[in-house]
């Protein structure tokens, strides 16, 4: 065979067949620069991971409880749940440890809004450096209300940006299996859960934070945006979330459980965080409170495996449609994506959970 030579341009574009554009991304340096962290927000994220690390290793122990919307699409009316949650969370705080969920990148199954960071006007532009200065934004405003914040990182960049600001981090459960995304967790600097699979598999996330507790050398990108090599010491404030699958709940003792047997058997803390949303409610998002019913009367009577729990909570109960262009239609406070609980139902369950832990 006959290699002739490639034409003139040709080389040039072999990789470059499928990408239509690329444009410049702020630094992650810049981004802390120009939205600073005062010393009362450092004492806020300092003392959230703090209190998150005692509770998970059993020094503290009071409940954690990570609420907030599926994901922020609207800043002012995330800061305007967060003045709620903050006031609430001072009243029992002597009995939960309440991290708001501020969540800004949306994992889809096939396709869908990304999230704010992604595209912050809702309408497919992805001017995602406004984006990520309005999520370091909320993100300080937030902690300065007395609030740790907690967020999901789904982009292996992004906490670059941002994760200086929060106190407890997560893993998704279609990215647990990631390599990316498990030596991104030895990395951080905060404690991270790691969800089971989609499937149910709990094993995968059990692995995922025995991974994470080690030390990796990957590649990735410096404060300047450079590409770097990181090199990292390892997580050990690494945890398994229960989040149920499609076939149904896993938060019952049995599973409970054996992924306590899982992890002692891995060498790890026999903790565990049970999200009460996705699997576990079946996607409805009034089950949560029943979840959350059951657990507290659990924990109540000296169960000791759960360290805390996610709920999925908003202003409005329930969630709406988004039409990409046309968020002035929107109702203020209600989710976008996955259905939540409302404030007042949020509230009531928080008050229940503090009370329980009391007697317990």
């Amino acid at each position: 065979m006959t290699i002739t030579a490639a034409p003139a341009g040709a080389i040039d574009s072999l990789d470059a067949r499928r990408t239509t554009s690329m444009s410049p991304l702020i630094s992650p340096a810049l981004l802390r620069e120009e939205h600073p962290m005062d010393a009362a927000v450092a004492k806020v994220v300092q003392q959230g991971r703090a209190d998150t690390v005692d509770i998970l290793t059993g020094a503290d122990d009071r409940l954690l409880v990570v609420v907030g919307p599926c994901s922020v699409h609207d800043p002012a009316a995330a800061l305007d749940y967060a003045r709620r949650l903050a006031e609430l969370a001072e009243t029992v705080r002597d009995r939960i440890h309440v991290v708001m969920r501020v969540y800004f990148e949306k994992p889809r199954t096939t396709l869908g809004w990304k999230g704010l960071i992604n595209d912050p006007r809702l309408d497919g532009s992805f001017a995602v450096n406004e984006g990520l200065r309005m999520a370091r934004r909320l993100l300080l405003d937030i902690s300065a209300l007395g609030l740790p914040v907690g967020c999901e990182f789904l982009d292996p960049i992004t906490p670059q940006f941002i994760a200086d600001t929060v106190s407890w981090g997560s893993i998704g459960a279609r990215t647990a299996a990631s390599q990316v995304h498990r030596q991104l967790c030895s990395a951080l600097s905060m404690p991270v859960g790691i969800k089971n699979s989609t499937e149910g598999d709990v094993q995968v996330a059990v692995d995922a934070t025995r991974a994470a507790a080690a030390s990796h050398v990957f590649p990735g990108i410096n404060p300047d945006g450079l590409a770097a090599l990181v090199t990292t010491a390892g997580n050990p404030d690494c945890h398994v979330i229960l989040r149920g699958s499609a076939s149904g709940p896993n938060y019952d003792e049995a599973t409970v459980s054996d992924t306590m047997a899982r992890l002692r058997k891995a060498g790890l803390p026999e903790r565990v965080i049970v999200d009460a949303s996705h699997g576990n409610s079946g996607k409805d998002h009034v089950r949560q409170g029943e979840v959350l019913g059951e657990l507290a009367d659990r924990i109540a009577a000296g169960e000791r495996g759960i360290a805390g729990v996610m709920v999925e909570s908003f202003l409005e109960a329930g969630r709406q449609d988004l039409t990409l262009g046309d968020a002035e239609s929107l109702t203020y406070g209600q989710s976008i994506t996955d259905a939540c609980l409302g404030w007042d139902d949020t509230a009531m369950l928080l008050q229940h959970l503090a009370s329980t832990r009391q007697s317990r």
